[in-house]
């Protein structure tokens, strides 16, 4: 990856992109749950906060986490990804149900879900991209229900606030943004779309098995 652009990359190049790549990204993470013990925690508190469900796992890539929490928590989970190409794979791999739609403009009613999943998504939107999300999260959640977001705040090369550019990935041209996010900031993002932390997780890479980057997880809530 090389440092970007502050205007590098759009929802158009960023499907397209992962639209490219969707059937080698399922088999090289497929089963990276297995050497993350810390996230497979998470999604069980997670699991057990949306109890009610249904729940949403946006920006879910291939349905691995999808397919977790419908395998073991019965969460009556729905993946929505931007990329038309991950969601046929995730469709195809799991037997579970995919929306390719924008996390921007969920077509999901207001007050409808359990919980709100979101891994490793939100670094390809800029600040204001971001604070849709979020808004978006925050409306199609029930009262009391969870929303679960995680990004990457720095590795070796890179701090929070700066984003790096993919041009090639596995042969293929792309043009992804990558943006590295601050906690603190992302926190008063989700408490200004109406969302309240309950707890954050700050956690170094797992070596080997990921991108050496450190990362966050913010849980938090719409109120009731």
């Amino acid at each position: 990856m090389t440092a970007g652009s502050p205007d590098a990359g759009t929802p158009l190049t960023t499907r397209s992109s992962y639209d490219a790549v969707a059937e080698r990204y399922a088999r090289e993470i497929g089963d990276e749950l297995d050497g993350k013990p810390l996230d497979r925690a998470l999604l069980d508190a997670f699991a057990e906060l949306a109890a009610d469900g249904p729940v949403a796992d946006v920006g879910c890539g291939p349905g691995q986490v999808t397919a977790r929490l419908a395998a073991r928590h019965h969460a009556r989970p729905l993946g929505v990804d931007l990329s038309p190409a991950m969601c046929a794979v995730a469709r195809r791999g799991t037997g579970l149900p995919f929306l390719a739609a924008d996390m921007r403009a969920l077509p999901i009613r207001s007050g409808a879900l359990g919980g709100v999943l979101c891994l490793y998504a939100v670094i390809h939107l800029d600040p204001a991209e971001r604070a849709a999300a979020y808004a978006e999260f925050a409306r199609v959640l029930r009262p009391g229900a969870p929303a679960l977001v995680a990004f990457h705040t720095s590795d070796p090369d890179l701090r929070a606030g700066q984003e790096a550019r993919l041009g090639e990935w596995w042969g293929h041209r792309v043009d992804l943004t990558f943006r590295y996010l601050g906690p603190a900031a992302e926190t008063a993002a989700l408490a200004r779309a109406g969302l309240s932390l309950t707890a954050r997780l700050d956690r170094e890479p797992h070596p080997g098995v990921e991108h050496p980057s450190r990362r966050t997880y913010l849980l938090a809530r719409r109120p009731a």
